[in-house]
């Protein structure tokens, strides 16, 4: 019966240590928590980084979408890709943007973060939005 509580409370314990690696406290945590999941085509983790609303969803979506279309052998350069963090930029207290580019395609891209709380989360329309006039 002992064996049986400690092999129970063992899967209890590695369970509840699923989301161990969401680490929301900062913007740059967040958002390098959110590229990570999204080039490793783990959508269940990059959503737990998604500021919640429809947009940002429907953007998500889309980009499931893409990925599925890719060739296997470009989703696992995209899964074995590192991440370069080129520059921040502190907008304001609350708000936070991420300039960065993966080893496999070297395109620049920015990642937007607002402080939701105690967390920060991407607001993953932005990296859409053409902001460079």
């Amino acid at each position: 019966m002992k064996k049986f509580l400690i092999i129970i409370t063992g899967i209890i314990f590695l369970t509840s240590c699923k989301d161990e690696n969401i680490d929301r406290s900062d913007p740059l945590s967040s958002g390098r928590g959110f590229i990570e999941a999204s080039l490793k085509g783990d959508y269940v983790k990059a959503e737990k980084f998604i500021l919640e609303d429809s947009t940002n969803n429907q953007y998500l979506d889309r980009y499931k979408e893409f990925t599925a279309g890719l060739s296997p052998s470009e989703r696992e350069n995209y899964r074995d890709a590192d991440i370069i963090i080129d520059s921040t930029k502190t907008l304001n207290d609350s708000t936070e943007l991420i300039y960065y580019k993966n080893t496999y395609k070297k395109e620049p891209t920015k990642l937007k973060l607002i402080k939701h709380g105690e967390e920060w989360l991407v607001d993953f329309k932005y990296t859409f939005i053409d902001d460079s006039e």
